[in-house]
This record gives C-alpha cells, sequence and structure tokens, in this order.
C-alpha cells in the first residue's frame, strides 16, 4: 500500500486527522483561511522535527528545495515564511496541545506493559528549563539578563511517554506545578526533594495514590513503628511515624513512612519518604532509582527534537512547537510498536531524518538499515544539505 509514497507521507498515515479536524473545528483554526490550513501547518512542523531543521529560514529553504513534492507531502499550495509564521503567532496554541495529549493516549495504550517489578501506574515528575534571549523573548523574563521557559513533566516510566505536560515561564517554582498534576488512584508518584511541600503530598495521599520523594537534611520524624529490614539489600533502616514540626505536622497530619538506603554503586545514603506501608523497603527504593529516566528524557529530547531553538518568537509559537515535537515523538514511539521495529526511537528518528523523501516502505527502511553506520550517514547528508542549501 506505501508503493510510490514518501516515508514522511507513510507516517502521517499513522496520524488520526479526523480527530485533529475535530479540534480545529472547536477552536475556529481554519477560519478565513484558504490554503495553508491548520493540517499543513501541523505537517509542516512535523516535518521540521523529524528533518532537524535548526529554524524557520532552514525549514522553509528545505521545503522550497522540494516544492514540486509539497502536496504530496501534504503542505498545501505554498509554504512560505511568512504564512507559517504568521500561522503559529496566531493560531490557538490549544489545537495543538490538545492533539498532542490525544497521541499521547494512544501511545502509552499501545505500548502499555507489565515489565516493571511493582504492578501499577508508575510517574516521575520533574522539570527542565530551556534558556531563551531575553531581547527576543520579552515575556518569558526569568531573570535580570536572562529568559527561559520550564517544562514540567509527569513521565510515565512503564511505557517511556510523558503522561503530562505543563509549559511555565521559568521564574515559576517547580512545586506550583504540583498542582495540576492530574492523580490517579492508586499510582505511584516519584519526586526528587525539591518537590517537598507536604500540603501538596498530603494531597496525594487524599486521591488514594502513592508518592516516593527524598527528604530534606532538616527532617523532623518521630518514630511510631520500625519494620524489620535486610541490610544486605542496602536498606539501613524502615520506618513508620509522623512529621513533628509545628506547621508541617498539621500539613501533613497522618503516619509517613522513612526509609533509609545506602547505594553502593555511587557509594551514597538516601533518605526517602513515602506514604505507602506496603510495598518492601528495597522496592520503594527501586522506585527512586527509575526516577532518573524523566532527566534521559529531558536529555534526549533536547538533543534529538527541536525545542531549543525556536522557529517563532512568540508565546503562543514557542507552545506550538514544544507540542509539535511531544507530537513527533509519540508519532514515532507509535510506528515503532505498530510495525514491530525492534529499535529504539532515537535509532529511529536518526533513519527518518534522512530519509523523509524516499520513497522505500518504512518497514523495509528500517529493517534493512545498518545502525552502527547511522550517525556517519546522518554527519555526510548534513554536509551535502548544507552545501546544497538545504
Amino acid at each position: 500500500m506505501n508503493s510510490g509514497k514518501y516515508v514522511f507521507s507513510q507516517l502521517v498515515e499513522f496520524l488520526p486527522q479526523r480527530y485533529f479536524d475535530n479540534i480545529v473545528n472547536k477552536y475556529k483554526g481554519n477560519k478565513y483561511v484558504k490554503h495553508f490550513t491548520c493540517w499543513n501547518q501541523l505537517l509542516v512542523m512535523l516535518f521540521g522535527q523529524l528533518a532537524h531543521r535548526e529554524s524557520l529560514r532552514d525549514l522553509i529553504v528545505s521545503i522550497e528545495a522540494h516544492n514540486n513534492k509539497s502536496y504530496h507531502l501534504g503542505f498545501g499550495k505554498s509554504v512560505t515564511r511568512s504564512n507559517l509564521s504568521k500561522a503559529n503567532e496566531n493560531r490557538h496554541s490549544k489545537i495543538f496541545e490538545e492533539y498532542a495529549y490525544f497521541m499521547i493516549d494512544i501511545a502509552r495504550k499501545k505500548r502499555a506493559n507489565n515489565s516493571f517489578e511493582i504492578n501499577g501506574k508508575i510517574y516521575a515528575f520533574d522539570s527542565t528549563t530551556i534558556d531563551l534571549c531575553l531581547n527576543v523573548f520579552w515575556w518569558a523574563k526569568f531573570r535580570k539578563a536572562k529568559a527561559g521557559i520550564k517544562l514540567h513533566t509527569l513521565y510515565d516510566i512503564n511505557t517511556q511517554i510523558p503522561a503530562f505536560i505543563h509549559i511555565t515561564e521559568a521564574s515559576v517554582n517547580d512545586m506550583n506545578a504540583m498542582d495540576y498534576i492530574p492523580y490517579e488512584y492508586g499510582a505511584y508518584y516519584i519526586f526528587d526533594r525539591g518537590y517537598i511541600d507536604y500540603k501538596r503530598l498530603y494531597n496525594i495521599t487524599k486521591h488514594s495514590a502513592y508518592f516516593v520523594i527524598r527528604a530534606k537534611h532538616n527532617l523532623q520524624f518521630k518514630v511510631s513503628k520500625s519494620k524489620k529490614v535486610n541490610k544486605e539489600t542496602g536498606v539501613i533502616s524502615d520506618h513508620i511515624g509522623k512529621l513533628t514540626g509545628f506547621y508541617v505536622s498539621k500539613y501533613y497530619p497522618k503516619n509517613i513512612r522513612r526509609v533509609i538506603y545506602y547505594d553502593k554503586d555511587t557509594d551514597r545514603t538516601f533518605v526517602y519518604l513515602t506514604n505507602n506501608m506496603a510495598l518492601a523497603a528495597e522496592q520503594i527504593a527501586l522506585l527512586y532509582k527509575n526516577r532518573w529516566q524523566v532527566e534521559l528524557f529531558f536529555k534526549w529530547i533536547k538533543q534529538h527534537l527541536k525545542i531549543k531553538s525556536f522557529w517563532g518568537i512568540t508565546e503562543n509559537a514557542v507552545r506550538i512547537q514544544i507540542n509539535c515535537a511531544i507530537i513527533s515523538y509519540c508519532l514515532v514511539a507509535i510506528v515503532e510498536k505498530d510495525l514491530k521495529i525492534n529499535r529504539s526511537i532515537y535509532e529511529i528518528l536518526q533513519v527518518l531524518s534522512i530519509s523523509l523523501l524516499d520513497k522505500t516502505p518504512i518497514n523495509d527502511l528500517l529493517a534493512s538499515t545498518e545502525y552502527n553506520g547511522v550517525k556517519e550517514l546522518l554527519c555526510e547528508q548534513l554536509t551535502l544539505n548544507f552545501f546544497s542549501g538545504q
């Protein structure tokens, strides 16, 4: 069925267009639009993400170099720098945000598994700061001479897909983002100690969900019960008790569990707090160990998708681009699962970035590629693009 189709067009077939059209109608995104629709805009933005285009000019020059293919790629009659810039500035970013969540939902369902040692939904929550130029992104003032935004992310450990994204100015305290997390019954939420706020942690308990968080050094804790521990596992102590600070005891009035764990790999001792009284202490430590996965996701997405250099300067344009990056990530994850490709998302993106305008069936392309040489091939292709003006 993919005979004669560009690789990018084959990828587009995995995007539910009807649902996107419903969102566009909801926000009247195509009102007064004759040629460059919201769907055209989405595909151009996804092409830029997958092709690793560095700037708006870079993206438009690449598309203009293949102008005779624009119709078949779904870009519409003509893509210009001005119409893409205006679309990103004026069309509601909620269109792309809602579609990103729809793609997240599809990807998580397809990649659901029970491979983790602990049953249940497990999330790691953290944020990453994206630095911006204050002279250009004036609306995102962070410090006296600096601008920036924060990407607060709830990362699904089991599916390797971000379940929730909250974008704020960089000056917003991380703890404030906890108020927007959609807590689920019986799920586990893992936080670093920068998120210690006992009112907000107690809110998780009230939602009948569980948290695991590193304690601060000034923890005031009164032991009421001690659990037996096997020190060979690294667990030093496992206690149940109450917080004793005057205000803290009011913010979190229920029993809380403190686990002290020694990690021989890093030669460090960690103190964890949790409201789960049933899991073994070493499982509490295992949950926290997996928090690093959200940090790896931040590192990965900054390196391999375009969320550090932006193709527009308004807040709306920045939000659209970040959501298109998430859509791209989910799209590749869905393709990997549906086509049963035994490769990482990173490897697939590497191949796709230099093959979007090939007419090879995706299955054949990804199955026959020698991945050890992909980095070298990518460098050669980028060099050719540079000298050819692409």
